[in-house]
């Protein structure tokens, strides 16, 4: 479905947070040093317990009080029913590349994926930041099956700890390129990015944030003053093909975004990064590169090329190399910065736009 209006009870909205996140016994997951401390001594437990089950959360990665063996074992069993916050694996698949896409089971029982992304010097993962997504992309996987909630910030955090666990590596960077569109879930992104810089310790310019566009929200993002990348989704030279495509444009016209993305790098001196799937016959063409190449002269950005990744509900086709090497130099000629991104993971569902939170 189009996402039309952006009041507190559309779909996707700030209203839709799940129960948890609002409940004053929210899982201690995403909370920070002092909160927890402040936990433990309504607990009737010593401050340094504090201390004690920060850690153990963020860098030990416990997954229940039973598991903080410095705790005293009868406090342990008299608090054993303390939401920590973690979800549990409901699948895990290896692509030959080395890339994993988690299914991951939510206390409510909702799925979400999350993908580990090996490289020879960093382990990257991809976190989802709602349940489904109501942005409707005709070519993602993910907005085929709707809208279901948004994530809370405990919801997000534990993607990246259950990534760095089963890796048994330190994760060091993070993309918001999975499920959902994180801007419909600004309170809670915002505060995950925060926890997983303070608390897990990845450096905020090691975050990137990926958007379609939602009205005013890439403004409220830049007064946040996060040191993240903003990755942009564009998918079209010009407004009537980006209708085609994505559903939600219709609300958030080319050019009203690109403005609001210029007010985006004066106010935060930031770059901002624009992603542009590319379609074979569709926007892939030398006149689409020159129409993209004209709004955005001027610009502080980077053009990200990714090509398509086929999903089984529709026919869009992956372009040849010739035509992506075509689109490259058409850029390149007009002085646009730009990279060609092959997504990891294609053969086992877990490159861009195919996440979908179903196990087959």
């Amino acid at each position: 479905m189009a996402v039309t209006s952006l009041s507190t009870s559309a779909p996707g909205s700030e209203a839709a947070l799940p129960e948890e996140s609002r409940s004053p016994h929210r899982p201690l997951l995403g909370q920070s040093l002092a909160e927890l401390t402040e936990w433990v001594q309504a607990q009737g437990q010593p401050a340094y317990r504090g201390k004690q089950l920060y850690q153990w959360l963020y860098q030990q990665g416990a997954r229940s009080l039973q598991d903080i063996t410095v705790f005293p074992k009868a406090w342990r069993q008299a608090m054993a029913q303390v939401d920590l916050g973690r979800s549990t694996l409901h699948h895990r698949v290896v692509a030959s590349d080395g890339t994993v896409k988690y299914l991951l089971k939510l206390a409510d029982g909702q799925i979400i994926e999350a993908v580990g992304i090996p490289s020879a010097k960093r382990l990257t993962v991809c976190v989802s930041s709602q349940v489904g997504c109501p942005m409707a992309c005709d070519f993602c996987a993910t907005g085929k099956g709707g809208f279901v909630r948004n994530l809370a910030t405990h919801e997000i955090v534990d993607q990246v700890l259950t990534v760095q666990e089963d890796f048994g590596q330190r994760v060091s960077h993070i993309v918001f390129m999975g499920m959902g569109e994180p801007l419909l879930n600004t309170a809670n992104v915002v505060a995950a990015i925060r926890c997983l810089n303070r608390d897990v310790g990845i450096g905020q310019r090691a975050i990137t944030l990926s958007t379609v566009g939602v009205p005013g929200r890439i403004r409220a993002l830049a007064a946040e003053q996060l040191q993240v990348t903003l990755a942009v989704s564009l998918h079209a030279s010009n407004q009537t093909q980006r209708l085609q495509l994505i559903p939600s444009a219709g609300a958030y016209p080319l050019e009203t975004l690109l403005d609001e993305c210029r007010e985006y790098v004066q106010i935060t001196g930031r770059r901002v990064t624009f992603e542009y799937i590319l379609l074979a016959g569709l926007n892939d063409q030398p006149a689409n590169a020159a129409e993209l190449a004209q709004h955005l002269r001027g610009f502080q950005s980077h053009v990200n090329l990714i090509p398509y990744n086929p999903i089984s509900e529709v026919d869009y086709q992956r372009p040849s190399e010739a035509s992506i090497r075509t689109f490259v130099a058409e850029l390149e000629a007009r002085r646009i910065a730009v990279t060609v991104r092959y997504s990891r993971g294609l053969e086992e569902n877990a490159a861009c736009g195919q996440l979908r939170a179903s196990h087959r």
